[in-house]
């Protein structure tokens, strides 16, 4: 009997596949998750050399949090050549260790549900790691040694829109053709195809032929939210204050380099370097706000920079279904209650919307298929559900061909459905 897995390892959450017997199953992995299918791709370290991983990371990391160690969006550091890993209470670890121990722990859920070692896995890869192609091809190849690590012996790639696509093929009728445009959106990219899906017996041939145009933006879930605290929440953390020079009256801005690091949450990390730290701290001493800069040590001291983002994450996906929403946020004597408006988010997050738009037009060109003859756009991750997302589609396709279901699960389950494509 086959038993290969299919694992979607996404720079906000993942998710695992079985395919055996020749069909798909999806497996829960996370028990502490409300939604158990998913987890959530993160890590918390703790002093007693403890590693947790996905919600139990999370819970470790708000109750004790500033005593341990925090990561997250590691998927975005793998096209990153200058970070290859990083030190942990004394120990090493490479980015491929880091990846490993989030594919080990998947692997261990889909092993003790099938009651065997599995050692073969379909990995979904983005279209583009990077729009470097040499950086995309180290992430790659990183993510290939970390599934090795991970104890996998044979490891194949799958785009992640086409297995997007070939789980929306399995719910058409035997013999039903269709071109359909797949929008995938995760955390960290958005990634497009158009395909030929075939009903039946024919999704299991080889289907390269079938891609007609594959295309993606490094720009995704995370940029969203990256601009609301840009533009929304960094000023209560230093953005726009200025300080003297040191012996000098002279006003200077806070280092660019802190704030946008600031505002991408899974780099927030970076700044707790003793550099970095005592760089601010000297900057404070001189600076016109020195409120906001001690907010910003105690946000990287008190390691609360995920919950943070949280709170702007619930107000992005509160735009989805209200006009207006406002950011909360409550950490020692700080308080955040900004408004925002969904005519602000959509303003705010312009060159975001014309990068994915400018990539959907593109990838719509060279397939040499005009909208019109385009039968079906699905849409599948968060960020589909956004409304000014949806309308990129609405006013190219018309919003009687947009689908929009199983929004998480749809990659993972179109890479288990993968598997007879990669069978010798």
């Amino acid at each position: 009997m086959q038993v290969v897995f299919g694992v979607d390892f996404g720079t906000t959450n993942s998710a695992l596949s079985i395919y055996r017997n020749g069909t798909v199953e999806i497996v829960d992995i996370d028990e502490f998750s409300g939604n158990p299918s998913l987890l959530r791709s993160v890590l918390y370290f703790n002093e007693e050399n403890e590693i947790f991983a996905g919600q139990e990371a999370i819970n470790h990391y708000v109750n004790d949090g500033s005593a341990g160690r925090f990561m997250q969006s590691i998927k975005n550091f793998l096209p990153n050549r200058s970070f290859e890993g990083t030190e942990v209470f004394g120990k090493k670890y490479c980015i491929e260790d880091l990846v490993a121990i989030i594919l080990r722990k998947i692997k261990a859920k889909g092993e003790a549900r099938v009651g065997s070692p599995v050692d073969s896995v379909v990995l979904g890869r983005p279209v583009l790691f990077s729009e470097d192609p040499e950086k995309d091809a180290l992430a790659q190849i990183r993510l290939e040694k970390a599934a090795r690590k991970a104890g996998f012996r044979h490891v194949f790639f799958q785009f992640e829109p086409v297995a997007a696509a070939l789980s929306f093929e399995e719910s058409l009728p035997a013999g039903t053709e269709r071109i359909v445009f797949i929008g995938d959106f995760g955390g960290g990219t958005s990634d497009f195809t158009v395909i030929r899906v075939k009903g039946g017996a024919f999704a299991r041939s080889d289907r390269r032929s079938d891609v007609l145009s594959l295309g993606g933006v490094y720009t995704a879930g995370d940029k969203f939210d990256s601009q609301i605290m840009w533009e929304k929440i960094a000023k209560y953390f230093g953005r726009g204050v200025k300080y003297k020079g040191m012996g000098k009256e002279e006003l200077f801005d806070i280092p660019h380099s802190i704030i946008y690091t600031l505002c991408q949450w899974h780099r927030i990390p970076l700044l707790r370097g003793r550099k970095i730290r005592e760089q601010i701290r000297l900057i404070k001493n001189a600076a016109t706000d020195r409120g906001a800069i001690e907010n910003l040590e105690h946000l990287i001291g008190d390691n609360y920079g995920f919950s943070l983002f949280r709170s702007i994450e619930k107000a992005k996906c509160e735009l989805s279904q209200h006009d207006l929403t406002e950011v909360s946020f409550r950490a020692r004597d700080l308080t955040i209650t900004e408004r925002m408006t969904k005519e602000e988010f959509e303003a705010i997050n312009a060159d975001n919307l014309t990068k994915i738009a400018g990539c959907i037009d593109d990838v719509i060109e060279r397939s040499g298929v005009p909208c019109g003859r385009i039968d079906t756009v699905f849409l599948t991750g968060g960020t589909s559900r956004i409304p000014v997302i949806r309308g990129l589609f609405e006013e190219r396709f018309g919003a009687e061909k947009l689908e929009n279901r199983n929004a998480f699960t749809s990659v993972v389950h179109g890479l288990g459905a993968s598997v007879p494509l990669f069978a010798k």
